[in-house]
């Protein structure tokens, strides 16, 4: 795949952009685990600091990289970005290259390659901007490179506001310093710096924007390329930034490297330290690759090959979401829920990696089982949110069944308030909340919102339900029962199963509308997503969780997902709902104040597709999965292609309501449409879903997807599987040439097998 603005490279995990002028920034995200940036095609983006309670130092808030170059008589008139920046810039060649854990900017001009390559230590909370220059031309060319960071380290720019720290340059740092004091890590009013240094010594610096982009300027035309350079002037009491500059003699053929460290640190000898690590160029570059390789281990236990080369190559970057949001949740905040469920996802290509995640996320449930919407600014934050724990459950089952190991369930994860239990007693206790945390017809309270955040008012006062939270505690209940049967608590799974049977009672008699399911009942009692609403007549997640929680009865699962394809099936894509809502509704909340087409009020939310991937897969309805899957890939999707990162989901498209911005894509990374189709994938297209006994194979795979294949690791054996596809039933298994009976593969650590998969019709089917 190409289209104008870039494509895929064919020989590795990257995405190359062509051209630094696209409809918008497309972003790449790089963190270890304690600091976190992202980084577009033009260099712009943000960087911060964050503690385990979500204290933050901010730190990176824009970026810029430029030469100028001499005229003679030490006169430098002319001057070019080398990291996008101006993107009207002509430039004799450009390139922005994406990778899991790097992003590399290329230009030339005036006869002079550059290379910037953005990465995020392992450790250290700092981001490292690596310079290569070389002059390709035939006459000796005198430079000045400046590095320009935008800080946010003395807090934002408000006019009229204040900002009144101060900045000095280092000598021994070669780097540009704010001194200042912060919250962290329980400690108040740490001292700490946040610096921006370079690895040889700088020739002059500045301080404040002022000197960098002048009171009327932009990265994109920095006032101090007009003036010739920096002019060495530090930072009091107005707006700070960062910028240092080196001036660099560069004969035919000759090459110049140079490093740019923005950075954190408690102490000028932990800067200092810091900073030495980054000196010497090999170093580096040794970092650099150390990163890359960590990044690609922590994903490389499932790969896929499919007759859609692009969608092999995204695979990687929705197993490398995944591994961000299961670590980072959304970034904007640490949410719950997220960080959780992305947790579930990462779990299907790194099991290990996931339980840590997993304990890590537990640690900040309640000991009543109540699990927060956030953690934020050093406290942990409900924000009126119900959902938060039907989500632990499903995580623990998952990690608990790729890794085959019921011990896990015993070891020992605290609280939020420092008590202790195991991490089935917090799988238990989340559980046993939901279930006495009912309203309206016995249901679950909505509360200020389930998965639907913006449904924020339908039960403040208490008595409000959530149809769809029903169900999902339903799945969540069904669950745990398996988990407490794996662990022999029979008393646990026996009232898990009395408990689901009267939840599955309730849900069927208060939740269907008659060829769907309701989305929720207001403290009012007002159904919500009915035929009886004017708008928001029919949502659809909690058809999509009828068939993935099997709670439906009398095939009405059936039922709902054929509505699904009546009512809310359109060209772009399954819409969330219909119609969407046009007017507030304080029965409702904040979701009838969005746009119509817009994320959850109408538009095409691809966190809800990935679901009806596999919700389609589990019925059997080849079709469906692989229209959806032409919807929600960026680069398939007709509306959509080149308006959005082709290597990464989005959270939505707009709908057609939106008029001219019809088929916009959402926020890019910042979501669980990624990881979730990663799952998707893997458990329900592929159909490779782990059991205590083993990995078993039940796949639904596109019709045109005649032959593909999976390498997956799995408790320390590896299986490369093939698919030969002729219809929605596996009607043969073929492990190292014997045919086996059923569908759970053999297993036995350390060996390698080879799968043969062969789908079809069932014979009186």
């Amino acid at each position: 795949m190409k289209n104008k603005y870039g494509d895929f490279l064919p020989d590795g995990d990257g995405f190359r952009i062509t051209t630094p002028d696209i409809p918008r920034n497309w972003y790449n995200y790089l963190w270890n685990d304690n600091y976190i940036t992202f980084v577009s095609q033009t260099g712009a983006g943000e960087g911060f600091l964050q503690d385990r309670m979500g204290r933050r130092i901010g730190l990176v808030a824009e970026r810029g990289l430029y030469l100028l170059r001499g005229t003679g008589e030490g006169h430098f008139g002319e001057s070019w970005g080398i990291s996008g920046l101006p993107v009207e810039q002509e430039n004799e060649s450009y390139e922005c290259v994406h990778v899991p854990g790097a992003t590399s900017i290329r230009t030339k001009k005036n006869a002079i390659s550059s290379s910037v390559t953005f990465f995020v230590p392992r450790e250290d909370p700092c981001e490292v901007w690596h310079v290569s220059l070389k002059n390709e031309g035939r006459v000796r060319q005198e430079l000045r490179l400046i590095g320009a960071c935008g800080t946010v380290v003395d807090d934002r720019y408000a006019r009229q506001g204040y900002n009144l720290s101060a900045a000095d340059f280092d000598p021994e740092l070669s780097g540009i310093v704010c001194k200042r004091h912060c919250n962290i890590d329980g400690r108040k009013n740490e001292p700490f710096l946040g610096f921006m240094a370079l690895s040889e010594p700088a020739d002059s610096y500045e301080g404040t924007m002022n000197g960098i982009i002048g009171p009327y300027g932009s990265f994109a035309h920095p006032k101090c390329l007009e003036r010739g350079g920096l002019a060495s002037v530090g930072g009091n009491s107005e707006k700070l930034g960062f910028a240092l500059q080196k001036n660099l003699v560069l004969e035919p053929g000759e090459s110049a490297a140079l490093t740019f460290v923005c950075g954190v640190a408690f102490s000028r000898e932990e800067a200092v330290a810091l900073c030495q690590r980054y000196q010497r160029q090999e170093d580096v570059l040794a970092s650099e690759e150390e990163v890359r390789r960590s990044f690609r281990s922590q994903v490389g236990q499932v790969e896929i090959e499919t007759p859609d080369q692009e969608l092999n190559r995204l695979f990687t970057w929705l197993k490398h979401q995944a591994n961000m949001g299961s670590r980072w949740a959304r970034v904007r905040h640490n949410g719950y829920r997220d960080m959780t469920s992305d947790t579930e996802c990462l779990a299907a290509v790194n099991p290990g990696l996931s339980l840590a995640r997993f304990k890590r996320v537990l640690s900040y449930q309640y000991s009543n089982g109540y699990a927060p919407r956030t953690i934020s600014g050093g406290s942990i934050c409900d924000n009126n949110f119900a959902d938060n724990g039907v989500w632990i459950s499903f995580a623990a089952g998952t990690i608990l069944k790729e890794l085959g190991d019921a011990g896990i369930m015993e070891e020992t994860v605290p609280f939020n308030d420092g008590s202790e239990g195991s991490v089935y007693e917090h799988v238990r206790r989340s559980v046993d909340f939901l279930y006495h945390f009912r309203g309206r017809n016995g249901l679950i309270r909505i509360w200020g919102g389930d998965w639907n955040d913006c449904m924020n008012e339908a039960g403040m006062q208490g008595e409000g339900v959530s149809v769809w939270l029903s169900i999902a505690w339903y799945r969540a209940n069904e669950t745990f029962r398996e988990i407490a049967l794996i662990c022999g608590r029979q008393e646990d799974a026996a009232l898990s199963g009395q408990r689901g049977r009267e939840m599955q009672e309730l849900i069927e008699t208060y939740g269907w509308d008659g060829e769907y399911y309701l989305t929720a009942i207001s403290d009012d009692g007002t159904p919500i997503g009915s035929k009886s609403n004017q708008e928001g007549q029919m949502f659809l997640n909690p058809q999509l969780w009828a068939v993935l929680s099997g709670v439906s009865r009398d095939s009405r699962h059936i039922q709902a997902m054929d509505a699904v394809e009546k009512y809310l099936s359109t060209p772009l894509g399954t819409v969330i709902s219909v119609p969407a809502y046009t007017k507030y509704d304080e029965r409702i909340g904040s979701v009838t104040l969005k746009p119509a087409g817009v994320h959850e009020n109408g538009g095409v939310y691809l966190h809800t597709i990935a679901w009806k991937i596999a919700a389609d897969a589990m019925l059997k309805r080849q079709e469906n999965v692989e229209r959806d899957l032409e919807c929600i890939l960026p680069f398939r999707n007709k509306v959509v292609d080149g308006r959005a990162e082709p290597y990464i989901l989005c959270n939505s498209y707009f709908g057609e309501q939106t008029g001219y911005r019809y088929g916009t894509p959402g926020q890019s990374w910042r979501t669980a449409a990624g990881p979730w189709l990663e799952k998707a994938l893997v458990n329900f297209v592929f159909g490779l879903r782990p059991e205590m006994e083993g990995l078993s194979v039940e796949p639904c795979l596109p019709v045109s997807w005649k032959n593909c294949s999976v390498k997956k690791a799995f408790r320390g054996a590896a299986y490369e599987i093939h698919y030969e596809n002729n219809g929605p039933d596996v009607v043969g298994i073929r492990v190292d040439g014997q045919a086996i009976d059923g569908n759970v593969l053999p297993w036995e650590e350390g060996k390698a097998y080879q799968v043969y998969v062969t789908t079809g019709v069932r014979k009186g089917e």
